[in-house]
């Protein structure tokens, strides 16, 4: 599903993999999708240093590099550049693919997938948007300690509206509260997810955040408001 405007044609891409088959067949797509591979590489310090400072739209990272690095630490550093992370990975590695989500990731999309699933995987990450998938709803369901934050009635009602892709000044009128009130309320939701270890500084995170917890649908068919 491609825009018209050539926004997903301007994607800048960056691939890391230490299999060289796996970087070629990704650098070939992606080159034939209209994208601009600005480098590929077997770790991330190689990508840091290909970068050279500067970032790119998606970085589409492997989980199993064999350099010995942490997933989160990799993903954080790609973060750090200013790239959106889109994790390519063996599907049955949920612990890895959780850690890479909790640190970041914007999504995960399996190897096993077809070449067309990662190449509109990418295009919704370089969009800004979270890939809402089966992989991801997975991760989460496999860690039944996954930390909720504790959330009052009113706090789950700003940030469903709010995630929902609502400005803050229309949730405040929709829930007929004060905007001070409302930006009080979403200020209280970041603090109790900083509480339990998931911080979610940007809108992005709180949609993540809003759809991990059940509070909005798109991991399952079941719909994620049964728990108002």
């Amino acid at each position: 599903m491609s825009e018209a405007d050539g926004t997903d044609a301007a994607a800048t891409v960056a691939i890391v993999d230490d299999h060289e088959a796996v970087r070629l067949g990704l650098r070939a797509a992606c080159r034939d999708a209209g994208y601009e591979v600005v480098a590929e590489t077997a770790n991330v310090p190689e990508l840091l240093g290909a970068l050279g400072g500067s970032s790119c739209d998606v970085v589409v990272l492997d989980l199993s590099l064999g350099d010995g690095s942490s997933v989160t630490e990799n993903v954080r550093a790609v973060l750090d550049t200013g790239s959106a992370v889109l994790v390519h990975s063996i599907a049955d590695r949920v612990a890895a693919v959780r850690e890479a989500l909790a640190a970041g990731a914007a999504g995960v999309v399996p190897k096993a997938s077809p070449m067309s699933t990662v190449i509109a995987a990418i295009a919704t990450v370089a969009k800004g948007e979270v890939l809402n998938n089966v992989e991801w709803a997975s991760a989460i369901e496999a860690d039944r300690e996954f930390a909720k934050a504790q959330l009052g009635r009113r706090e789950r009602d700003v940030l469903h509206l709010y995630a929902s892709g609502l400005p803050l000044k229309l949730v405040a009128m929709q829930l007929g509260i004060a905007h001070s009130t409302a930006r009080e309320y979403l200020d209280r939701v970041r603090a109790k997810y900083i509480e339990v270890g998931r911080p979610a500084p940007t809108k992005v995170d709180l949609l993540r955040r809003a759809v991990e917890d059940g509070i909005l649908p798109g991991l399952d068919g079941e719909g994620g408001d049964a728990r108002r």
